[in-house]
């Protein structure tokens, strides 16, 4: 790894600790940074925490969580981003290609609307359930069609207009104004409602899928070159691609399940890093990932404060930054070329 990149990976990893402590303190209620390590170093030491119950409450089990759950979530759509760009050879892929989102936001719906499950089973299992619903379709879909990536990113299309429908269709037949707007709100994204079970869920999704796309990072820079270069190259095109796009579409419908579908950060974010750290995988995945957890920490933040009392959705912010952002991105590799 050059000097580069262990410095913008440090780098990365300091600025996350900073954002992760800070972003904690930022709020109606007064909390410092000592506060903030005062009561993560009192859980995480088993002494208890010396704040008093109420701040303890509010660092520990409200801004904690959420803060967390945003940059694990940022880190893990990043990283998905980089990966389909990669693997589908189009700059314009992101986490939601494939139609994990659609087949989330109508599971989702199907719970909360049409009482599916019979309240037993919770809006992120419906979501999750969609979510695995839509890939298992496209997948099949994909292989029926010649199973070339072209016929899977054209059924990611397909599915994705299929489950959207089903969604409005769902909405607007049966829910009322109240569970019409806060279906509204998950679907644009929202870390309201974070816990420490969507914490470590979503972490231990982001660790092993982190891991499986390191482990064929050299697999992705050969597929820079097109699969038949690929296959030239010893590369298992079908089964090095069936690995890839299971690892990444359950990560996003883990993602989903507890977040809704948060956009543009999986698709902005490679290009930036790209920009540093170069086209190869194992350099750029990692840096990606810390870039995604720092800007979903501080977006989250504006989301939650910029109009306070009331909330903003995370993926309306995301959204009006990463339009702007993302058009930086093509005009700088213009000037490039």
């Amino acid at each position: 790894m050059s000097g580069r990149v262990l410095l913008l990976t440090g780098g990365g990893l300091v600025a996350l600790a900073v954002s992760l402590a800070v972003a904690v303190t930022i709020g109606p209620a007064d909390i410092s940074t000592a506060d903030v390590w005062a009561s993560v170093a009192g859980h995480l030491g088993g002494g208890g925490s010396t704040l008093p119950p109420l701040r303890d409450g509010i660092v520990w089990n409200l801004r904690m969580p959420r803060t967390l759950l945003a940059a694990v979530c940022g880190a893990g759509l990043a990283l998905c981003g980089a990966v389909m760009q990669s693997l589908l050879r189009n700059p314009l892929a992101d986490p939601f290609v494939l139609g994990v989102s659609s087949g989330a936001s109508t599971g989702a719906v199907a719970v909360v609307v049409l009482g599916v499950g019979g309240g037993t089973v919770s809006l992120s299992a419906g979501a999750f359930a969609g979510a695995l619903l839509s890939f298992a379709l496209v997948m099949l879909l994909g292989h029926s069609l010649g199973g070339g990536m072209d016929r899977v990113v054209l059924s990611g299309v397909a599915a994705m207009q299929l489950f959207s429908a089903l969604t409005s269709f769902i909405v607007l037949t049966s829910a009322d104004a109240e569970t019409t707007r806060g279906v509204l709100f998950w679907l644009l994204g929202s870390l309201t409602g974070a816990d420490w079970g969507q914490v470590l869920l979503c972490a231990a999704a982001l660790g092993a899928v982190l891991a499986v796309c390191l482990a064929h990072a050299t697999t992705l820079d050969a597929f820079a070159f097109g699969e038949e270069a690929a296959a030239g190259l010893g590369v298992h095109v079908v089964r090095a691609r069936l690995v890839l796009l299971s690892a990444t579409a359950l990560l996003t419908a883990v993602l989903v399940a507890c977040t809704g579908a948060i956009g543009f950060v999986g698709l902005v974010l490679p290009h930036a890093v790209r920009a540093l750290t170069g086209s190869g995988h194992a350099r750029l995945l990692p840096v990606t990932a810390l870039a995604g957890a720092v800007f979903l920490v501080w977006v989250d933040t504006l989301a939650r404060t910029v109009v306070d009392p009331q909330e903003v959705p995370v993926g309306v912010v995301t959204s009006l930054i990463g339009v702007p952002a993302f058009v930086a991105v093509l005009y700088r590799g213009r000037r490039k070329t």
